[in-house]
C-alpha cells in the first residue's frame, strides 16, 4: 500500500468513526491533529477511533472532535476533503455527550486555543526571523540600513503587526462567521487613522487611544461581538438581499461598538493580565516557570496549550521578552522529546523502539504532541519522568532568569531566539543549561522507570504519521 493509499484509508476510517460526512460541520487542522466540528457528537466513537491504525490519540470538547495524527496530518485533511463537502455551521450549540452545554469557561479555552492554533505558522516564521536579524546584525555585520536587513525585518514585523488580521480571519472562521469579514476588521483596527488614533470620537462620543497592534483581546472581543450581530442578521434577512445588507450592518454596528466599548475593555484587560501574570512571576521566579514546564504535557494534551498565547502576547507587549511561558516551555519540550527517546532507544519491540524515537526527535523540535499521545500517556511513566524534567528544567529557567525574546514554539530548532537583540550571549547559555538539564533528568528519569510496553495498543504504533 502507498503512502497515499494509506493516507486515504485513515482518512475514510476516521470520517467512518465519525459519523459520516453528513455528521461533520467544518474540518481543519493544526501541526499533529485533525479538527472536526461535529453536529452531533454523542454518535462519535472514540474508542474506535483511537483503534484506527496511525490515530494517536482523541480529545473530545463540546462539538469538536481533535484527532491526533502525527506530522502528517496535514495529507490525512487533504485526504478528507476529497471525501465530502463540509460546510460550515452557523447554529451549532457545543454540548457534551450528556447533552448539557458546555461550561462558559470551557468554550473560551477552546476559541481561544482554535482561534491561535492555525496562526502558529505565522507567528514561528515571523519570530525565528527576528532571531536570523539578531544574528546577521550582532554576528555578521549586517547594517540595519541595508536591504538585507530591511527585508529581513519586514518578515519579521508583519507578522506580529498584522496579527489583529490573522486573528480576526481565524476567530471568526471558528465561530463559524464569514472568516473575511473577521480580517476586514482587522484591517480596521490597525487602518493609520484609527490605531492608536487620539482625540478620535464617532457621533460625539469620545473615542479612547488603543494601539491595537500591540495587543490581542480588542479583536477577539471584536469578532465574538461581531459573530452575534452577524448570526442576528443572517436569520432574519431575506435571501434576497442578504448578499447586501448582511455585511453593510454587521460592520457598522460591529465598528463603532468595537471602538468604544470592547477595544478599550480589550487594551484594559491586555494590561492587567501582563501586570497580573508578571507580577505572580516576580513572587518567585523558579517556582512559576517549573509549573509551566511540569504542566504543559498535560496543557498539550487537552489541547489548552495555545489558549496561553493571549497571556504571551501581553507580556511580549509590556516587556519585550517572555521569562515565563517561552521559557518553561523550552524546559518542557526538551523534556518530552527526551523522554520520548529514552523509550524508544531502550524499547525491544521495533514499533515501540520507531515511535519513540521518532517522537523524541519531533519533541526536541517543538513538536510534542506526538509523543504526548503516542508515548507518554499511553505508557504513564514517560508521562511522569517528562514532568519531572520540564519541573526541574523550569526551575532552574526562573534561577538563571531565562527569557525568550521571539513568540516561537520553543526547542533546539529555535534555541537561537534566546538570543536578546543586543546579542549579549549570557541568556543563550543559559538557555542551553537550561536544555542540558531537562534532558539529562528526563531521559534518565524515564530510563530508570521504565515502561510496560504491553500498555501502549499496537494499532496505535503501526504508523506514527501515516
Amino acid at each position: 500500500m502507498s503512502k497515499n493509499d494509506a493516507k486515504m484509508k485513515l482518512a475514510e476510517a476516521v470520517l467512518e468513526m465519525v459519523g459520516g460526512e453528513k455528521n461533520v460541520a467544518m474540518a481543519s487542522h493544526c501541526y499533529t491533529r485533525l479538527r472536526l466540528t461535529i453536529n452531533n457528537s454523542s454518535i462519535v466513537d472514540e474508542e474506535k477511533i483511537k483503534a484506527i491504525p496511525g490515530v494517536l490519540g482523541v480529545v473530545v470538547r463540546g462539538n469538536e472532535c481533535q484527532i491526533v495524527i502525527g506530522n502528517e496530518v496535514s495529507s490525512v485533511y487533504h485526504s478528507l476533503m476529497t471525501l465530502g463537502e463540509f460546510k460550515e455551521s452557523t447554529d451549532q450549540v457545543q454540548k457534551t455527550e450528556e447533552g448539557k452545554k458546555v461550561s462558559f469557561f470551557v468554550k473560551l479555552l477552546d476559541f481561544i486555543a482554535g482561534t491561535f492554533s492555525p496562526i502558529i505558522p505565522v507567528l514561528i516564521a515571523g519570530g525565528l526571523t527576528g532571531a536570523v536579524l539578531t544574528i546577521l546584525t550582532n554576528f555578521f555585520g549586517v547594517k540595519s540600513d541595508s536591504g538585507t536587513y530591511i527585508v529581513f525585518s519586514a518578515v519579521n514585523q508583519a507578522a506580529f503587526y498584522f496579527l489583529p488580521v490573522f486573528i480576526g480571519y481565524s476567530a471568526a472562521r471558528k465561530l463559524n462567521v464569514n472568516a473575511y469579514l473577521g480580517a476586514f476588521l482587522g484591517t480596521i483596527l490597525l487602518f493609520s487613522t484609527i490605531n492608536g488614533a487620539e482625540s478620535l470620537s464617532f457621533l460625539g462620543i469620545s473615542i479612547h487611544q488603543t494601539t491595537y497592534n500591540t495587543t490581542v483581546f480588542p479583536v477577539l472581543l471584536a469578532v465574538a461581538f461581531m459573530s452575534i450581530v452577524y448570526k442576528f442578521f443572517d436569520k432574519r434577512i431575506p435571501a434576497v438581499i442578504k448578499t447586501v445588507f448582511l455585511p453593510l450592518l454587521t460592520m457598522i454596528i460591529t465598528i463603532p461598538v468595537t471602538l468604544i466599548v470592547l477595544g478599550p475593555i480589550g487594551d484594559i484587560i491586555g494590561t492587567y493580565f501582563s501586570n497580573g501574570v508578571y507580577g505572580l512571576y516576580n513572587m518567585s521566579p523558579p517556582l512559576a516557570v517549573l509549573v509551566i514546564g511540569a504542566a504543559t504535557p498535560f496543557l498539550v494534551f487537552f489541547g489548552m496549550n495555545n489558549a496561553l498565547y493571549p497571556v504571551l502576547f501581553a507580556i511580549f507587549a509590556a516587556k519585550n521578552f517572555d521569562p515565563l511561558i517561552v521559557a518553561g516551555m523550552l524546559s518542557a519540550n526538551i523534556a518530552v522529546g527526551a523522554a520520548c527517546l529514552s523509550v524508544g532507544l531502550k524499547a525491544s519491540t521495533p514499533s515501540l523502539r520507531s515511535v519513540g524515537i521518532s517522537t523524541g526527535v519531533t519533541g526536541l523540535l517543538g513538536i510534542t504532541e506526538p509523543g504526548v499521545y503516542g508515548i507518554l500517556f499511553p505508557m504513564k511513566r514517560p508521562l511522569v519522568a517528562a514532568v519531572i524534567g520540564g519541573g526541574v528544567g523550569g526551575l532552574l529557567c526562573g534561577f538563571l532568569k531565562v527569557a525568550g525574546y521571539a513568540i516561537v514554539s520553543p526547542s533546539l530548532a529555535s534555541i537561537v531566539t534566546f538570543i536578546p537583540a543586543d546579542g549579549t550571549m549570557t541568556n543563550f547559555y543559559g538557555a542551553l543549561v537550561v536544555v542540558a538539564v531537562s534532558f539529562i533528568v528526563s531521559f534518565g528519569a524515564a530510563w530508570v522507570l521504565g515502561t510496560k510496553e504491553n500498555t501502549v495498543k499496537k494499532e496505535g504504533l503501526n504508523e506514527l504519521a501515516v
